[in-house]
C-alpha cells in the first residue's frame, strides 16, 4: 500500500483531500463541449477520481465528466486483509454519489470507442462525449497469453484476487474450507505489476491466518523474481511471526510459473510440479483494455507518457494515468495512481490556459502490514528524468532492527492513510 502525494510527507502525514464540485449526466445522444472547455476521465478508482476532482478545484468552469461503469469501487489496499478474515469487504468499498452531489459530472457507463482525431468517446449506450482532453485510468488488465492455462474461467478455481471484490471473497472463502495441514501456492509475476510488494504482504496475512486458524498449514510462493521490495524487512519478520510456516521458491531456484492447468489445480515451474490446496495465481498483466482501445498502448503492453503532462506519446490529448502508464520508477499503486491524477489535472488546466505545465515532484509513503499491529515503511520521491519518473534521494526505509513499538506504530500509521485517501478520493 502507497501513499504518494505532490508534496513532502513524513510517515505521520496524510494526503489532504482535493474538492470537487459535480453533477448528473443528462442523456443527449451528443453532448457537446462549453466554451470553457472539457475534461473527459475514463475511470473512477483512486487515478481518475482524484483526477476529476482536482481538474474541478482548479477551474470550477471546466466541464469534468467522470465515467466509471461500477456503481460501487471496491478498493485493492488493505484487500488482503479481507482474505486473511481481519477486515469486512465492506470496508473495502466506495460509491461516486458524494462527487456526483458536488456538481461533478458522473456517466455510469462502460467506454467502447475512443476517436482521437474527432477528440470523442463512446459509451456502451450510444451517447458520444467530445473531449478537448481525455485522460484514461483504466489500471490494469490480465495478460492471459502470458501464462499458457490460466483465463477467466481457471481464475474461478484458482483465483487471483488482483482487482478486489468477488474474487478476494472467493480466495478467503477456499482458505476457510481448506483442513488444517493444508498448503496455500502464491504465483507471483514478473515486473511490472500492480503494487510490487503487495503479494509479500498478502503471503504474510495468510500466513497470521493459518497461524491462528489452521497451525500445521503452509504458504509457500513461487516467484518469477529473486528480489523484492523490502525482502529483508518481510523476511525478518516472517521467521519472527510464522518460523517456517512461509516458504519461497525464487526465479533462480526455479519459482518462477510457466503454465497452470485448471483441471487438476496443478501449478507449473521451470523445475517441478505443485498441486496445492490453495493457489492464488497472480498473472503477468497489461495496461486496462480502453487504453489499447485509444491507441495508447506500446509493445511493452503499457503506455509511455510525457512525465511532465502525462499525455500519451501515441496518442495527442490523451492523458494516461495509474496502473496503465509506463511511470519508470514509481509503481503501480493506489496512492501513485491518486498522485499522477492530481498532477496531470494541474497539468491540465496549464495546458487549456496557454500556459507552461509546471515539473511534478512527488512523495510517497509505502505502508506494508505483515500481521494485526505489525507495519513498516518506505519513502521515496520521484521526478520526471528523460521519458520516465525517476527515484531522487530523499528517501527512508524502516529499520530492519526497529523494536515492535515502532512497528505498530506504522501499522496505526497505514490504517489512518487508507481512511485519509479514500475520503479524499470518494469524499
Amino acid at each position: 500500500m502507497i501513499l504518494m502525494s505532490m508534496r513532502p510527507v513524513t510517515r505521520r502525514s496524510a494526503v489532504l483531500g482535493i474538492t470537487a464540485t459535480a453533477a448528473t449526466l443528462a442523456r443527449p445522444q451528443v453532448l457537446r463541449a462549453q466554451s470553457t472547455g472539457r475534461v473527459v476521465v475514463v475511470g473512477g478508482g483512486f487515478g481518475g477520481a482524484a483526477c476529476a476532482r482536482a481538474l474541478k478545484r482548479a477551474q470550477a468552469d471546466l466541464q469534468v465528466i467522470l465515467i466509471e461503469p461500477n456503481v460501487v469501487f471496491t478498493a485493492c489496499p488493505f484487500s488482503s486483509e479481507v482474505i486473511a478474515g481481519l477486515r469486512d469487504i465492506e470496508a473495502q468499498q466506495f460509491s461516486h454519489d458524494k462527487l456526483a452531489a458536488e456538481g461533478l459530472t458522473i456517466v455510469g457507463q462502460a467506454v467502447t470507442t475512443i476517436e482521437p482525431q474527432q477528440r470523442s468517446v463512446l459509451t456502451a449506450d450510444g451517447v458520444a462525449l467530445p473531449y478537448d482532453r481525455l485522460v484514461l485510468s483504466p489500471g490494469i488488465d490480465f495478460n492471459f497469453q502470458a501464462l499458457p492455462g490460466y483465463d477467466e474461467i481457471t481464475s474461478e478455481k484458482m483465483p487471483h484476487a488482483w482487482k478486489a471484490g468477488a474474487q478476494t471473497l472467493l480466495l478467503r472463502r477456499q482458505l476457510e474450507a481448506m483442513d488444517d495441514g493444508g498448503t496455500v501456492a502464491m504465483a507471483i509475476p514478473a515486473n511490472p505489476s500492480r503494487c510490487p510488494p503487495a503479494p509479500y504482504e498478502r503471503a504474510s496475512l495468510i500466513a497470521h491466518y493459518l497461524k491462528t486458524n489452521k497451525p500445521r498449514s503452509k504458504v509457500l510462493i513461487l516467484d518469477a523474481k529473486d528480489n523484492f521490495p523490502q525482502q529483508r524487512l518481510f523476511e525478518k519478520a516472517w521467521k519472527e511471526l510464522y518460523g517456517d510456516m512461509i516458504e519461497r521458491i525464487g526465479l533462480s531456484q526455479g519459482g518462477r510459473v510457466t503454465s497452470v492447468d485448471g483441471s487438476t489445480k496443478t501449478i507449473v515451474t521451470e523445475f517441478g510440479n505443485y498441486t496445492p490446496d490453495v493457489a492464488n495465481v497472480i498473472p503477468p498483466q497489461r495496461a486496462g483494455h480502453i487504453a489499447a482501445v485509444a491507441g495508447a498502448v506500446d509493445a511493452t503492453g503499457w503506455c509511455p507518457i510525457d512525465p511532465v503532462t502525462f499525455e500519451s506519446k501515441l496518442v495527442k490529448n490523451v492523458h494516461i494515468i495509474g496502473d496503465a502508464c509506463l511511470g519508470g520508477g514509481i509503481p503501480k499503486s493506489a496512492s501513485a495512481a491518486s498522485a499522477q491524477g492530481k498532477a496531470c489535472a494541474a497539468a491540465i488546466v496549464a495546458l487549456l490556459g496557454g500556459r507552461a505545465p509546471e515539473t511534478p515532484r512527488l512523495t510517497g509513503v509505502c505502508y506494508n502490514i505483515v500481521a494485526p499491529g505489525y507495519g513498516f515503511s518506505l519513502a521515496g520521491n520521484y521526478q520526471p528524468k528523460g521519458d520516465i519518473f525517476a527515484e531522487v534521494e530523499g528517501g527512508a526505509t524502516s529499520p530492519v532492527d526497529a523494536p515492535r513499538e515502532l512497528r505498530a506504530r506504522e501499522a496505526a500509521e497505514a490504517e489512518h492513510w487508507f481512511q485519509t485517501i479514500t475520503a479524499d478520493t470518494f469524499g
